[in-house]
């Protein structure tokens, strides 16, 4: 197994919590803080949050790669959601987790109800304003799978396939599939309970959330 760079005992960008405007900028404040010739080490701890923002500190972190910057990743504990979209924009090489991570994939969600009266036209045009939002919605979803996919032993059409439904991975899992690079950290402790020896884990398979 690759050996962690020793970089990833200081990140210089750590982020936790909520993904959304408050995370955006603290990670401006941390770019702007770091050295801009060393590494930008970004930690992150999230249980998701606002969609929009994770493309967009997804895009910046691209950004920085097209400008020279090395990168890595280190996520801790739980990375779900747009948390993945974050990780995605690092390459394979650089993306690290401790060992008790778990990662959650999913597509993107659209719950709305919307009242069709009146004027068929404008029913209409209401009826095509629902259906372009799950289409634009669709197209970003789709750029994120593919750069998860890229570099791993996985395809965007099989991430695709298991994120229909809340896909749930650990640290081991998101390895096995080529999605991370490796471990950072200590071992978790083993647990004394749990599921009976010889036993199968869940593979990465698809859980409810």
């Amino acid at each position: 197994m690759t050996k962690a760079p020793k970089e990833l005992d200081n990140p210089n960008v750590r982020l936790s919590g909520e993904v959304g405007p408050d995370m955006l900028d603290r990670f401006f404040e941390q770019v702007d803080r770091a050295k801009p010739d060393a590494p930008l080490v970004i930690e992150l701890t999230t249980e998701g949050g606002n969609a929009e923002i994770g493309r967009r500190l997804a895009l910046e972190i691209r950004l920085l790669a097209e400008q020279g910057r090395a990168l890595l990743f280190l996520g801790k504990t739980v990375v779900y959601s747009a948390g993945v979209t974050l990780m995605a924009a690092v390459p394979v090489a650089g993306r690290w987790l401790t060992r008790d991570t778990l990662l959650l994939v999913h597509g993107r969600k659209l719950i709305k109800t919307i009242e069709l009266a009146g004027n068929l036209r404008a029913a209409e045009q209401q009826a095509q304003a629902l259906l372009a939002e799950a289409q634009t919605g669709i197209v970003a979803e789709d750029e994120g799978f593919a750069e998860l996919a890229q570099g791993s032993k996985l395809s965007e059409a099989k991430i695709r396939e298991l994120a229909l439904s809340d896909w749930y991975l650990t640290a081991a899992e998101a390895l096995e599939h080529g999605l991370v690079q490796g471990f950072y950290g200590p071992r978790p402790p083993r647990p004394t309970g749990g599921p009976a020896a010889g036993s199968k884990g869940t593979g990465g398979v698809r859980r409810g959330r």
